[in-house]
């Protein structure tokens, strides 16, 4: 089905607009993954946690599943783990992938596991012929609503005011205005005492642009220290922001932000620098955030964001993850769609072409729509993409683990 044709058909696949349901395979076939490679899009990110490089785990039996994110190096580690094994054991997999190399991984290598996760997860609904939201439990939401970052709004033009442009997002169908804490052009001098005060001016101008019933987030960046960041959000909570994103700094959120919490009348959002959900856990466990924003494939892939999903219903924090690659944002709809409490996603593909991607983001009028294509619901075209490697054989140096007698991983 291409995309005109999804939203064509969205009225009539169900009254709440939910992806149809798709016949399963009479037999999913068995398989062994027998290449894993790695591709550069056109115009890389080159930031390690923020990689856009594209992951095919290819089958013996035709299936080739397609992930994203990692690095040359982090990639070819995890994916030697793969090589002949049963791609549908996913668990079993990224077990293995995470403890096999006596060091946990770090931030950059869950990134890469997690591309590799997304992948197998793309194999196992397209072996069912199921979208994987279906295969995760189904859509809990109509639509994945969206705030935008650095995509096309339609109405917005250079030289607008803070108050148009808000006015402009809300016009166009996203939930929210976004906008950073008096921003600057970077390398420049930021005067936090300052900034502070045009920070209250700038909220009130979007509160206004907004209107009553519309939604703003303000990302303070993590430029305030503890003291400055009390005092932004005193001075904006009668406006009412949807959250404040990231108000001090990542190395000090457990320290800093249940005191935040407890000073301060604003909802706050906070991760999207953090990784696995031990990053974050005992800050959701205090009720010291409103809104997690840990995203894929960062958090280890939909394996490991299903978890993190629970511990979020748990303790009713939201979640809003931070903008991503093509590829992992059709992830993020798949995996967020299945869960029961808020969800706001950062967009930033409104009005761009994706060369190597020509399907996989169905978006319209700032909302994200589930897709009823099998997998993750992406198609490549390979011809802007240059391979950086590939892995055919399994690795086992000074890879080691041990088992528990019932045959579940444990450490070595």
């Amino acid at each position: 089905m291409n995309r005109r044709s999804f939203f064509q058909s969205m009225a009539a696949t169900t009254a709440l607009g939910l992806a149809p349901e798709r016949p399963v395979q009479a037999a999913v076939p068995k398989m062994k993954i027998t290449r894993v490679r790695a591709y550069a899009p056109p115009n890389p990110n080159p930031l390690f946690n923020q990689s856009d490089m594209v992951v095919t785990i290819e089958t013996d039996a035709g299936i080739t599943g397609i992930g994203e994110g990692g690095s040359k190096d982090t990639l070819e580690q995890c994916a030697g783990r793969l090589i002949g094994k049963d791609p549908s054991l996913i668990e079993r997999l990224w077990q293995d992938m995470f403890r096999a190399y006596f060091y946990p991984a770090g931030r950059e290598k869950m990134h890469a596991l997690g591309a590799l996760d997304l992948a197998l997860w793309d194999i196992r609904g397209k072996a069912l012929n199921q979208p994987v939201h279906a295969v995760l439990g189904g859509m809990v939401r109509n639509y994945c609503e969206c705030y935008n970052t650095a995509g096309i709004v339609p109405g917005i033009r250079q030289g607008m005011s803070i108050k148009e442009r808000a006015q402009a997002t809300i016009a166009a169908g996203y939930r929210a205005f976004r906008f950073g804490a008096a921003d600057t052009p970077a390398n420049t001098t930021y005067n936090t005492h300052q900034k502070i005060n045009q920070v209250y001016d700038e909220c009130v101008q979007v509160r206004e642009g907004v209107g009553k019933t519309g939604d703003f987030c303000i990302d303070f960046h993590q430029r305030f220290d503890l003291s400055d960041a009390i005092r932004g959000c005193d001075l904006i909570k009668d406006l009412a922001p949807f959250f404040v994103e990231d108000p001090v700094r990542t190395e000090a959120f457990q320290e800093d932000l249940p005191i935040l919490r407890k000073a301060v009348k604003v909802p706050l959002a906070a991760g999207e620098e953090w990784g696995n959900r031990w990053d974050f856990n005992k800050l959701l466990e205090g009720h010291d955030i409103d809104y997690l924003r840990a995203t894929l494939p960062n958090v280890g892939g939909i394996t490991e964001m299903m978890k993190v999903l629970a511990i979020c219903e748990t303790h009713f924090v939201g979640i809003v993850p931070h903008f991503t690659g093509p590829i992992s944002t059709a992830a993020l709809v798949n995996a967020l769609g299945t869960f029961s409490g808020p969800v706001l996603m950062e967009y930033n593909y409104g009005g761009r072409t994706i060369p190597h991607m020509p399907v996989g983001l169905d978006f319209k009028e700032g909302k994200l729509y589930p897709s009823d294509r099998p997998g993750l619901g992406v198609e490549l075209d390979m011809k802007p993409l240059k391979q950086v490697t590939e892995i055919t054989q399994y690795a086992t140096n000074r890879a080691q683990t041990y088992f528990r007698p019932d045959g579940s991983i444990t450490n070595w």
